[in-house]
């Protein structure tokens, strides 16, 4: 079985935020199986440290801690963010599920995919977008693999010695994705256009908002939102604290207008 190269495309056809880390195409530890499910995880991360700090950890991997080995990453397919920003870190086999089962299913690393979700696991509430982007991204994962909605599980559910993900009840979590898959949580995620009208702009628009973009960011102006504004855009966007999806939505073109009027 190949590498799942499908793994950016699905969320962000379901109208999630989508940030591709670099290399994901062909990282992991060999190429999946069969996809059969999903294991949700949380990642234990301190609240304070931002929206996605164990991106680094999933990537790279981890050294032994108390009870438990060393692992190399990746440690998912996908980390989420607090934010709801799906950041894609593996298309191969990850080191995510350990020992366990659900459902009959013992190969939890080759074939089902891990999604570690930043939360704490003390207490840390979850975030009405970051739980709906959860949910709707495991909705879009299942119906690319044709799997029915019990085929996604938490990691407690696949061994008793794990309580992830922590303080989501996987009954209600699997009954808001029957929910999304039947067409109901439709809230977007990320607004349509700013207060000043200006469109949510992605891979694939054109015009000339795009022109406009092109021209704040210093790239091109051709009118055409292809890979080379993306790639331009999160490098914009990283370099002014912005979550680098590559989408310039209200909070970038407002950090825009503010470099403008600083100028």
């Amino acid at each position: 079985m190949p590498f799942l190269s499908w793994l950016a495309d699905v969320p962000r056809a379901a109208g999630l935020k989508v940030a591709e880390q670099p290399g994901w195409k062909t990282r992991g530890h060999g190429p999946m199986g069969e996809v059969k499910g999903i294991i949700c995880h949380h990642t234990a991360s301190n609240r304070n440290k931002g929206n996605a700090p164990s991106i680094g950890i999933v990537t790279e991997g981890r050294g032994p801690a108390p009870g438990a080995p060393a692992l190399t990453g990746p440690l998912s397919a996908y980390v989420l963010g607090r934010d709801g920003t799906v950041y894609v870190i593996g298309a191969g086999v990850s080191h995510h599920a350990g020992s366990g089962q659900y459902r009959g299913i013992t190969a939890g690393n080759s074939s089902m995919i891990g999604i570690e979700a930043e939360n704490d696991g003390i207490g840390e509430p979850w975030l009405a977008v970051q739980r709906e982007a959860y949910v709707r991204l495991c909705a879009a994962i299942l119906d690319r693999a044709k799997l029915p909605t019990i085929m996604c599980c938490g990691h407690k559910e696949w061994t008793t010695r794990k309580i992830d993900p922590a303080g989501i009840d996987m009954v209600v979590f699997r009954r808001d994705i029957d929910a999304v898959r039947n067409g109901g949580i439709v809230r977007p995620l990320i607004p349509k256009q700013d207060a000043q009208k200006r469109p949510t702009l992605r891979r694939g628009a054109s015009g000339p908002d795009v022109i406009a973009l092109q021209n704040a960011i210093g790239v091109k102006a051709d009118g055409q939102f292809g890979p080379g504004t993306e790639s331009t855009l999160r490098a914009y966007q990283r370099a002014h604290h912005l979550v680098a999806d590559g989408i310039c939505g209200p909070a970038c073109w407002a950090a825009i207008d503010s470099v403008r009027a600083a100028a």
